[in-house]
Parts: C-alpha cells; structure tokens; sequence
C-alpha cells in the first residue's frame, strides 16, 4: 500500500515526515511551492509534486490511501470518487468538538482552553465534502492541565497524533 500525502501551506510537515518514515509513499503533494512541508520531503528525498487543488487527483497516480497533511481546503469531490472511503486526515480534537472550518492548529487549542475542556487529544477520520465531518477511525486522549497554554496543549496533542496517525493507516493494510 502506497500513500499519497498531500500538505498544506502552514504546516510544519511533521505528520507528513512520520507517515513517511512507516509506509511507502506514492508522493507528497502540495499546492504551492512555499509548503515548508514539501521541503521537508524534498530533504527526505520524496517524489513531490505540485498542483492546483483543482489538479491534485491528476498528481496522485501510484497511491491506494491519501493522507491529508495540514492541508486545510476541502478536496475536490473527484478525489474523494476515485479514493471512495479512502481519504484521511487528522485533526487536533476530539471531533466532534471542535471541528469545521477555521477550526485548526491554534484556533482549536484556545477553543478547548476557553471552553474549560478537562480533556483533549486528536482525531483520525474519513475525509467527506464537509469539514471534519467523517467518520472517526482513531481517537487518542490527553488530559488539559491546569496552567496550560495553546503551545503545551498543542505539543502533548502532537505526539498522540504521531501516534495515531499511523494506527489509522495500518486499519487499511
């Protein structure tokens, strides 16, 4: 099984880089060529490719499991018809809180903290037309600590999701 990963413009590309250390990787596919993420995989010596997200089905020839990496638009419904149940991405709650548009990175950590949450983590789902909307495959959980920021939630919501990530992947092995 082959992945194809596709990266967004903000992201680091650590979810990307852990995938690609555990599985075969079709290419690493981003929409600009600033993606720090498709450098990282230029650094790991990934086949990389870049496309409008309008031409990324054309980009993912090879791969039998796409895995959305900081990639924050929808997908083009042509994607999600020729990979049908077979579109992944993580996100850094416990959908379905905290989920939908502009909900990512940052944004969701405050939210949890400003909601009062006693507990927080990630979710690996099934990618449909709508945000965060799919059907949760993986979910990891971590406790919110008194006095913490965005940045220590987010760091102990990142392991979990190098965590969870690959649990999802090995469901479709």
């Amino acid at each position: 099984m082959r992945l194809g990963l596709v990266v967004g413009t903000k992201g680091r590309g650590s979810n990307m880089a852990n995938l690609a250390k555990q599985f075969p990787v079709a290419a690493v596919v981003a929409i600009s060529e600033a993606s720090p993420a498709l450098e990282v995989a230029k650094d790991m010596g990934l086949e990389t490719r870049v496309a409008t997200p309008e031409a990324i089905l054309g980009t993912l020839e090879g791969a039998d499991l796409v895995c959305l990496c900081g990639y924050l638009r929808l997908l083009p419904l042509d994607v999600l018809e020729a990979f049908p149940g077979r579109v992944l991405n993580i996100h850094p709650s416990l959908l379905p809180k905290f989920g939908g548009k502009g909900m990512y990175g940052r944004h969701v950590h405050e939210a949890v903290l400003a909601a009062g949450e006693s507990e927080s983590g990630c979710t690996v789902h099934v990618v449909t037309e709508h945000y965060d909307e799919g059907a949760p495959l993986v979910q990891l959980r971590c406790p919110v600590l008194a006095g913490d920021t965005p940045e220590s939630l987010a760091e102990r919501v990142l392991k979990l999701e190098h965590e969870a990530y690959p649990m999802a992947v090995r469901m479709f092995e």
